[in-house]
């Protein structure tokens, strides 16, 4: 049966991979669509090249990038390095848009692992089939942000942490205390995973480690001289870790300290109070609280596209965890509201592709449902049980519950999901229909061209942005309209390249500059 099971999970793995290209492909054009994405796209297409910084342009305002700062004359990402320089990977060698299906997969395998080791392997399946049927987790996993990244480390993190520390082995176990380094391997995956998600979303990394922070407490204060030992190991590799998000802001603003965020807005910040926020007052419990409901309502659709009872098995996989004492399960289970929480010292919600600001404890929610289905119907929670066939009328419960996550499951696919991702291509009018202007035979004719974009809206400048690179090299160059005095000054900045004028309202109409 284990065989089968593993089978099955790399298979669900599989199709998680697929869809989450298809996401990538179909709905999002494998092309970035709000400023986050644009910024990420931007920064590892620099890391592929080498380099964290650029010079910046003439008239760097013009040749705006969301969420790319100009300072001191370098230009520069202002998003920590971690997902950058993975996408980078795919950047290289022209595969950006294959990364986040690939870390999706591994999400789903990992999260299976978590519900087999914790549960048992029939709420591991459950958990990764739910996983994969998840609009939350399609919709980020066909994106170009960093969320996919940042679950596949914590469901790593989360994994290794139980290895590294297994209740049940005593402390002086050879599998614990043994010398060799596959006794530290456990160790080593646990800490570089939370050390990358540091570097990748560092609040997010605050609120994963949160649950397992108190859990390590606990084994300073009692585990043994052993135990200690390797905390402090854990710790320090952690730290080293996030030592490197100090040294790369070192590398692209000259002081350590200086956080990238706080130079495209002041007041990106997190905490409460004034300078917090873009309100004068600044950031309050208030704001906070109406931010989370507001993400969480969106939540409770998108987890798993049941209308608003995407929860509705949670309390029942709650109970069963305190039903049958499983302690190291609560761990796991408070990871997402633990990002709830860290999340309120933020200023802004997420609410566009679901509640991503918590998307890192999604395996959280999925495995509290898929052990709740499965204690609802009968079927193994732990690891030494077994199916029990069921007589008489308590052939209903196994049944009953089969037919109705069928159902629900069959309201997601047929229904909300198509809706869910329907609403979400051409997001803000962004798609590759805005570059087929630039294929006419009229605009080929222009190139080398400096376009002068005159948007109504900022995305109609910004969805063009995937036709020219950082290096500024590209046959057509896009900046966006802010006044003569500009224009003159860009003009003269790249006399080698014919000026025109571009109204995305007149789509296939070109105006060259003078005329």
């Amino acid at each position: 049966m284990r065989r089968r099971a593993d089978t099955l999970a790399v298979l669900l793995s599989l199709l998680g991979f697929l869809a989450a290209w298809l996401v990538a492909v179909r709905v999002f054009e494998a092309m970035p669509h709000i400023e986050d994405e644009m910024a990420y796209a931007w920064q590892a297409e620099v890391m592929a090249a080498g380099k964290l910084t650029l010079p910046s342009p003439a008239a760097p305002k013009a040749f705006l990038v969301p969420f790319v700062v100009d300072y001191q004359g370098q230009r520069f990402g202002k998003y920590p390095p971690g997902w950058p320089a993975t996408l980078a990977i795919g950047a290289f060698f022209g595969l950006r848009a294959l990364v986040n299906p690939l870390l999706a997969a591994l999400g789903i395998w990992l999260t299976y692992r978590l519900g087999k080791k914790l549960f048992s392997e029939t709420v591991g399946l459950l958990a990764a089939a739910l996983t994969l049927t998840s609009p939350f987790f399609l919709m980020n996993s066909g994106s170009l942000l960093s969320h996919p990244l940042g679950l596949l480390l914590s469901a790593a993190f989360a994994l290794a942490w139980l290895d590294t520390w297994r209740s049940d082995k005593t402390p002086e176990s050879p599998a614990v205390n043994g010398a060799g380094f596959r006794s530290w391997l456990p160790l080593l995956v646990c800490a570089f995973s939370l050390g990358l998600l540091v570097i990748t979303r560092p609040l997010t990394a605050l609120g994963v480690s949160l649950p397992f922070g108190i859990h390590g407490l606990f084994l300073l204060i009692k585990g043994n001289r052993q135990t200690r030992l390797r905390l402090l190991v854990f710790a320090a590799i952690v730290l080293a870790l996030c030592g490197l998000l100090f040294l790369w802001q070192y590398a692209v603003t000259g002081d350590a300290l200086l956080n990238p965020y706080s130079l495209w807005w002041e007041y990106d910040k997190v905490g409460f109070g004034p300078g917090h926020g873009h309100t004068s007052g600044g950031h309050t419990w208030q704001r906070a609280r109406i931010n989370t409901n507001f993400s969480l309502k969106v939540g409770r659709h998108d987890l798993f596209g049941w209308g608003g009872y995407s929860w509705v098995f949670l309390p029942f996989g709650l109970l069963a965890l305190l039903w049958q004492r499983n302690w190291k399960a609560l761990m796991m289970a408070a990871v997402f509201p633990s990002l709830v929480f860290v999340y309120l010292f933020y200023w802004i919600g997420s609410h566009l592709y679901g509640p991503r600001y918590f998307y890192e404890g999604l395996f959280s929610l999925i495995l509290l449902s898929a052990v709740g289905i499965a204690w609802l119907a009968g079927w193994p929670v732990r690891s030494d049980s077994t199916f029990r066939r069921s007589h008489g009328w308590w052939m209903l419960r196994p049944l009953g519950m089969t037919v109705l996550v069928s159902l629900l499951l069959g309201i997601n696919l047929f229904f909300y999901l198509p809706a869910r991702l329907g609403g979400m291509h051409g997001l803000y009018g962004i798609s590759r229909e805005r570059f087929i202007p630039f294929q006419t035979e009229q605009a080929i004719a222009l190139q080398p061209a400096l376009v002068v974009v005159h948007p109504g809206t900022w995305t109609e400048y910004g969805g063009l942005l995937d036709l020219q690179t950082p290096f500024l090299d590209t046959p057509f160059l896009f900046v966006i309209h802010i006044g003569e005095n500009t224009n003159a000054l860009l003009a003269e900045a790249y006399p080698e390249r014919t000026m025109v004028h571009y109204y995305p309202d007149e789509p296939f109409v070109f105006y060259k500059a003078g005329q």
